[in-house]
């Protein structure tokens, strides 16, 4: 009887493992049952767009933490398919920095090509995950919404690709219970045309702050707070953006600060990070970390080490993204076809854990963590056949966008570089990030 697989999310990530395992089935290898189960009625994850908030259609916690007008805030070349380019795809190079309707229109067209839509099970929820020691294989408790109907299915492996940025960690202040403004977490923004002439207050210092108050500046708030509790984002910010310390409290509208500043503000948005959270996994199954490089009790970063039939992908803080994803998928099908032998011995697996810990503790600058990140990369990559790219050319377009943004915040969109996948440079976007305010796709590519 052949083996059986559940694959958790189809998103990025889990679609990489689907991906994974057509590729080696289309090589000639015989390939487990694979069966995806996934919450939403259409894949791509967080790049699924929703106008909802809340809870979805079926009454279950939204997935979406992606807003309108979201642009990719990392340059395309890092996280380019090393099996399928930009250029395959789209028939052209394109500009460096996509809007989110151009990247999921490429993460669609990959596995569109790869014909793997009939793994998945659409608006299906997985309820409870549990193993079974005597039989050494996991139970899957599902619930399809479109049928309202509960069932059970075994499993050789479990493969949790839900990600991690959809749970929002939500702080409380004082006085937030009496803010005579619109309180928000990132996970719930969606449109920043809803704060045009606003005062807006960001609490947090990371990349959802930077971004989403770019974005409210880009479209006419008309001024931008952002409050951070240990250094600030340090850039050349335009004229109606500050940077303060930690928020200590909240009166009406005035929000006051560590420094013992205050300001009135009509609305505050909490950029303030997410939580892993797997509310189907008994807690001798579920993963129990923080968003660092080296995630914990994690071998290779993606075999759970108190149960090696069960992995997980992408919950690694992320440089690189969509290929990285891929040589965690590919490595992770080659340890159930057989391909790669985990090892027995349960200390050994957490050795390689300590190991990574202690060599991302040794220094914590971002230079650092990008090459780090990319050596992880190298090293599922050599040991499986996903196609070898040029792993330290994203890096280069890694360090050249970061000298980019301390040049000017708000044009670092208006760069270019070069693909690692096919040697060819992107093109200048027709229109400047700050004037473009229309990120459809018809318009991002027209020439």
């Amino acid at each position: 009887m052949p083996k059986r697989v559940a694959v958790i999310g189809a998103g990025p990530s889990g679609l990489a493992q689907l991906r994974a395992f057509q590729s080696a089935a289309q090589n000639g290898a015989e390939i487990p049952e694979i069966v995806c189960f996934e919450k939403q009625s259409n894949w791509g994850g967080l790049w699924n767009y929703t106008w909802r908030t809340g809870v979805d259609e079926n009454g279950e916690p939204v997935h979406c933490s992606m807003y309108r007008y979201l642009w990719s805030n990392g340059p395309k070349e890092g996280l380019e398919f090393a099996d399928y380019s930009f250029e395959e795809h789209f028939g052209k190079q394109i500009a460096s920095y996509p809007p989110r309707a151009v990247l999921f229109d490429y993460i669609e067209g990959r596995v569109l090509k790869a014909d793997v839509r009939d793994w998945i099970r659409f608006s299906t929820v997985v309820r409870w995950v549990e193993y079974h020691a005597e039989t050494g294989d996991f139970e899957v408790t599902v619930h399809d919404m479109a049928e309202d109907r509960v069932y059970r299915e075994r499993f050789d492996n479990v493969i949790v690709a839900s990600g991690h940025f959809s749970s929002p960690n939500v702080p409380e202040y004082p006085g937030f219970d009496q803010f005579n403004g619109r309180i928000v977490h990132a996970h719930d923004f969606r449109d920043a045309r809803e704060f045009e002439g606003k005062d807006v207050l960001l609490v947090g210092a990371s990349y959802s702050a930077e971004d989403i108050g770019s974005q409210c500046w880009k479209y006419g708030a008309k001024s931008i707070t952002t409050c951070y509790r240990s250094a600030p984002m340090g850039f050349r910010w335009p004229d109606n953006w500050e940077e303060k310390p930690a928020l200590h409290k909240v009166e009406g509208r005035t929000v006051h600060f560590a420094d013992g500043t205050s300001k009135d503000v009509d609305a505050i948005i909490l950029c303030t990070g997410y939580r892993h959270y797997f509310p189907f996994l008994p807690d001798d199954l579920r993963l129990k970390t923080r968003n660092r490089l080296a995630t914990a009790d994690l071998y290779k970063g993606v075999v759970y080490v108190h149960n090696p039939g069960l992995f997980y992908l992408g919950m690694q803080d992320q440089w690189f993204t969509f290929n990285m994803f891929d040589a965690q998928a590919w490595y992770v099908r080659d340890i159930i076809l057989g391909r790669i032998q985990v090892p027995a011995d349960k200390q050994v697996l957490m050795a390689d854990v300590a190991e990574r810990e202690a060599r991302e503790e040794a220094d914590d600058d971002v230079k650092y963590a990008i090459r780090y990140q990319a050596d992880y990369v190298k090293e599922l990559v050599a040991e499986t056949d996903y196609p070898s790219f040029d792993i330290d050319g994203a890096c280069e377009a890694f360090f050249e966008w970061k000298k980019h943004k301390a040049k000017d915040i708000m044009a670092f969109r208006d760069n270019c570089y070069k693909s690692v996948i096919t040697g060819t440079m992107a093109p200048v976007h027709h229109t400047p990030w700050k004037d473009a305010l229309d990120d459809s796709m018809d318009t991002y590519l027209r020439t």
